[in-house]
């Protein structure tokens, strides 16, 4: 959203490896200025409908958790659509094996019905 954002995000199999919990926070080490901010994400796969479902619930409470996120796969990409009540807005999760990171893009369309990016993260392993 325009500015560095420094989050700990921590991912684990859970309930019966049907779902990848993403945990994302706000890095205790970020600058007392940034907006704090806190999620969890579920990703599943739904064999039925071939196709990826993404469950977000964040600070920001019920009225946007309501909305799933569908997504389908393009070789190391996964690109989700979720049609929120205040417009569309996409992200994708892309594995980049030559650096063992993963990048986080996410757009909306804003008021004129263009894409913008809301964030480009770059996920990288933590230090041991």
């Amino acid at each position: 959203m325009g500015g560095v954002g420094h989050h700990d995000v921590e991912a684990e199999w859970v309930l019966n490896h049907q779902f990848l919990r993403i945990h994302e926070k706000t890095s205790a080490k970020a600058p007392a200025g940034e907006h704090r901010y806190e999620a969890t994400w579920f990703l599943g796969y739904d064999a039925v409908s071939e196709r990826y479902v993404l469950h977000l619930l964040d600070v920001f409470g019920g009225r946007f958790s309501e909305t799933l996120g569908y997504g389908t796969r393009e070789g190391n990409a996964i690109h989700f659509v979720f049609e929120y009540p205040d417009g569309p807005f996409h992200t994708a999760f892309r594995w980049m094996p030559e650096s063992g990171a993963w990048q986080w893009l996410m757009e909306q369309k804003n008021k004129d019905g263009k894409w913008t990016q809301f964030a480009d993260l770059k996920l990288t392993r933590a230090a041991p």
